[in-house]
C-alpha cells in the first residue's frame, strides 16, 4: 500500500496533468482559430437570420431551464456546470446549420465546452438575439422629475376642476338666494300696496235711500 502511494499514484497524476496541460493548449489554439473567424460567421449569421430565426427558436424552446438561463446571460460556472447540456445544444444548432456551431461542436467533443467559453458564448450571443427578453427598466433621475412634474401637474388641473366646481355651486347658491330674496321682496311690495288701497265709502244716492228708509 505504501509502495503505491508513494510510487505508482504520483506517476498517474503527472500523466494526468501532461495531458490536462496538452488539452488545455489545444483547446486554447481551438480558442484562437475561431476568434480569427468570427468575422466571417458573423457575416454569414446575418445573411441566414430571417431563415434561422424560427429553426432556434424551436430548439431554445425545447431546451431546459439552466441551459435558456445560460443563452440570455453566460457565465462560466454555469458552463463548467452544465457541459453536457450545452455540448447537446450546441449540437442541435449544427443540425440547423446555425453559422459558427459546427466548429464549436468539434471543439466541445475534444476538449469539453468548459474549456472553450470564448466560442460558445459567441454563439450564444447569436442565438440571444432571436430571445425577446422582457426587462424590467430602471427610470432615470430625468425621466422620474419627468413623471413627478406630469403627476404633479395632474394634482394640480385636478385641484382646479374642483375649485370650479365649488366655484359653480356656489354660484347656484348665490342666485337661489338673489331669487328668493326677489321673491321676497315682491310679496312684501304686494302687501303694501294692499295696505295703501283705500276703504270704500258711501256715495250720495246711497245716503239719500237710506234717509228715506228712516221713519
Amino acid at each position: 500500500m505504501g509502495y503505491w502511494k508513494s510510487k505508482v499514484l504520483p506517476k498517474i497524476k503527472k500523466v494526468f496533468e501532461k495531458n490536462g496541460n496538452k488539452k488545455s493548449a489545444a483547446a486554447a489554439e481551438a480558442c484562437k482559430s475561431f476568434d480569427e473567424s468570427k468575422e466571417q460567421i458573423t457575416k454569414e449569421f446575418e445573411e441566414k437570420k430571417t431563415e434561422l430565426q424560427p429553426k432556434v427558436l424551436e430548439i431554445y424552446e425545447a431546451s431546459s431551464v439552466e441551459i435558456k438561463a445560460l443563452v440570455k446571460e453566460p457565465k462560466e460556472p454555469g458552463l463548467k456546470k452544465h457541459s453536457v447540456a450545452v455540448h447537446k445544444f450546441i449540437e442541435e444548432l449544427v443540425k440547423i446549420e446555425f453559422p459558427g456551431s459546427k466548429p464549436v461542436s468539434e471543439a466541445s467533443s475534444k476538449y469539453g465546452a468548459a474549456l472553450i467559453p470564448g466560442p460558445v458564448f459567441f454563439v450564444f450571443e447569436k442565438v440571444s438575439t432571436f430571445i425577446v427578453t422582457e426587462e424590467k427598466v430602471e427610470p432615470t433621475p430625468e425621466a422620474a422629475t419627468t413623471a413627478t412634474e406630469k403627476e404633479g401637474e395632474i394634482v394640480l388641473v385636478e385641484e382646479e376642476k374642483k375649485e370650479e366646481v365649488v366655484e359653480k355651486i356656489e354660484e347656484e347658491e348665490k342666485k337661489e338666494e338673489v331669487v328668493e330674496k326677489i321673491e321676497e321682496e315682491k310679496k312684501e311690495v304686494v302687501l303694501e300696496a294692499e295696505k295703501a288701497e283705500p276703504t270704500p265709502t258711501t256715495t250720495e244716492p246711497e245716503a239719500k235711500v237710506e234717509e228715506a228708509a228712516k221713519p
